[in-house]
């Protein structure tokens, strides 16, 4: 900053210090203008910039030092300039484009322009990896080392990096959290060919023909059998291979795991997802064969609801079996259904 000085006269017989405005770069002039908006809580859309430009910006405001008041009238009264004659503003990148002249064109050149745009945007392997579905991207959490899960999350949207941080082991999940504090100083080129490296493996790693495991394919299926049944092939599985069994065991879920595995403050959604004649004749069933989930279900609904529905699954008497299974079971597949869709989120089984 200079540290040339005028003096001007304010009033009679009086003079006052004038510093001149300092002489910015217009990196300079743009940080200035940034950190005005961050003082007046105004976003100025930074988080649009590439990564390159987001460090860039950052770098230079921390070499501002004071701003005078000249300095900052100087550079404000240039940026609504700027403003008062910026007529229009063009968009950002093909797609943008596309999006804005799609209308207008013919569609020969706008599905070669798309595929034009498309190309462009799948040679960033960043965006690529965004697109993926969580179960292909938990794996690199796993296997890659705590720094470059924490970079994968920081690439990836706020919502699917808490899902995933959210589903690993504990201590896993508190390595890649604390990893984000080694991070900073990450240059752009080595994030890139982290992200080169990540899509790789996605690519290496074969594909299978189902979206769950087989585990979970057949404790699915059992669930929506009768508990005879159940019980029988679980038997047979026993005898062919225990561990298997064993983990189809823990990946079944019945209308009596529900006390161990639901929240008590998702019973009133839960139940509203099923018709109330259904959770009644579920009730009066599991009076007989599950009294601790008619409990716990009977004790997390207001009492006058509850209290409705126990006298009306009492007067219903004895239910046939299969009436009540299936009853039970639709608040199962309701419980399954929520759990997919995102709604809940059941309590992991113990090992």
């Amino acid at each position: 900053m200079s540290l040339h000085r005028d003096w001007d006269i304010a009033t009679e017989g009086e003079m006052r210090l004038v510093t001149p405005p300092a002489r910015l770069s217009a990196k300079q002039k743009a940080a200035v203008i940034v950190r005005l908006l961050l003082t007046q809580n105004v976003s100025p859309g930074i988080e649009r910039l590439s990564p390159q430009l987001q460090a860039e910006l950052a770098r230079t405001m921390a070499t501002l030092g004071p701003i005078s008041r000249a300095t900052l009238a100087q550079v404000v009264q240039e940026f609504t300039t700027q403003l008062d004659a910026m007529a229009l503003t063009a968009p950002n990148g093909l797609s943008a484009a596309l999006a804005l002249l799609e209308p207008h064109i013919s569609p020969q050149t706008r599905d070669g322009l798309r595929a034009e745009a498309e190309a462009s945007e799948l040679a960033d392997p960043w965006t690529q990896l965004g697109a993926l579905e969580p179960e292909r991207l938990r794996p690199l959490l796993m296997s890659e080392s705590a720094e470059v899960g924490a970079i994968l999350l920081s690439k990836l949207g706020v919502a699917k990096a808490a899902g995933l941080l959210a589903d690993l082991p504990a201590e896993r999940a508190e390595m890649i959290a604390h990893a984000m504090a080694m991070t900073a100083t990450v240059t752009p080129v080595m994030v890139d060919r982290i992200g080169d490296h990540l899509l790789g493996q996605v690519r290496a790693a074969p594909q299978s023909s189902f979206r769950t495991s087989p585990v979970d394919r057949v404790g699915a299926i059992l669930n929506a059998v009768s508990a005879g049944l159940r019980d029988t092939l679980l038997g047979g599985l026993e005898t062919r291979d225990a561990q298997f069994a064993n983990d189809v065991r823990r990946a079944i879920f019945t209308f009596q795991h529900i006390p161990k595995r639901v929240e008590p403050a998702d019973v009133p959604k839960i139940l509203r997802r099923v018709d109330a004649a259904i959770v009644t004749r579920a009730i009066a069933a599991g009076m007989e064969t599950a009294k601790i989930t008619v409990e716990f279900l009977l004790e997390n609904m207001s009492r006058r609801l509850a209290e409705q529905i126990r006298g009306e699954a009492e007067n219903m008497g004895k239910i046939r079996p299969d009436e009540g299974e299936a009853a039970m079971s639709a608040i199962v597949t309701a419980i399954r259904n929520m759990e997919e869709e995102g709604d809940i989120r059941l309590i992991p089984v113990e090992d």
